[in-house]
């Protein structure tokens, strides 16, 4: 499996992961598609047999996650892409610690872990992209969700401090994307009154072209630009007066 270019894509059952999955066997690539549903992962891999490995895994299991990253490694040789999807998010105003920690322990820890997994990764090849699903969320806090947004700070900040350390790596080569999606029509859209919701193909279809092009960061749509221009601005007395 080793000629051609190779993919491990965290979190391909559904969404915005599973649609970049198809995406990328289109183009040619080899994918390591992961995920916890079994089922769905087979059917994934019936739409490119040929090209689409899977492997069934829970990012919260460190352990057993290092040790099927270890066994894609080994059976592809080498890794070109390395992207992750995996994430949740709850509306959880009334704090309710376990759903708190859920959100932490997969977006901040888990999370956190496959960054790590792929930066060391790549500095051993000299070469490789890790993209990376976080979240406009990421830019303000928010009373109805305040570990999923904390969350998405977390990712963005650990994103960049790994783009800071690619300029250690005499190659040139490593590459990190931060994908930051407003709205998207999957079943991690939160609340009812939803503004600006992207539809699926739509995302998936801009996300894949940004992971193609390289892209330092990119919102999703692109029309989420400036909605983030607007709410580094903002002061938090004028965000607290909206549901």
């Amino acid at each position: 499996m080793s000629q051609g270019k190779n993919v491990i894509i965290f979190g391909a059952t559904s969404g915005i992961g599973r649609g970049l999955v198809l995406f990328f066997a289109k183009d040619g690539y080899q994918i390591a598609a992961t995920g916890r549903r079994k089922d769905m992962l087979e059917s994934l891999r019936k739409e490119a047999p040929n090209q689409i490995a899977v492997y069934e895994n829970d990012v919260n299991l460190l352990r057993e996650t290092e040790q099927v990253f270890r066994k894609i490694v080994e059976t592809f040789k080498t890794i070109d892409v390395i992207v992750h999807c995996s994430g949740i998010g709850d509306e959880n105003p009334a704090l309710d610690w376990p759903t708190e920690q859920n959100t932490l322990q997969t977006n901040v820890i888990a999370a956190a872990h496959i960054y790590g997994l792929a930066f060391k990764l790549f500095r051993k090849q000299q070469f490789g992209h890790l993209a990376a699903i976080s979240s406009i969320a990421s830019l303000r806090g928010n009373r109805h969700a305040p570990a999923y947004f904390a969350s998405k700070a977390f990712q963005v900040n650990y994103l960049e401090s790994l783009y800071l350390k690619t300029k250690e790596i005499k190659s040139g080569n490593v590459y990190i994307t931060d994908i930051r999606p407003g709205f998207v029509n999957t079943k991690m859209a939160l609340g009812n009154e939803i503004f600006w919701l992207t539809p699926l193909p739509k995302a998936v279809r801009q996300i894949y072209a940004a992971i193609g092009q390289k892209r330092r960061k990119v919102y999703i749509s692109h029309r989420w630009a400036w909605i983030a221009l607007a709410l580094k601005v903002v002061p938090a007395r004028l965000i607290r007066i909206f549901k």
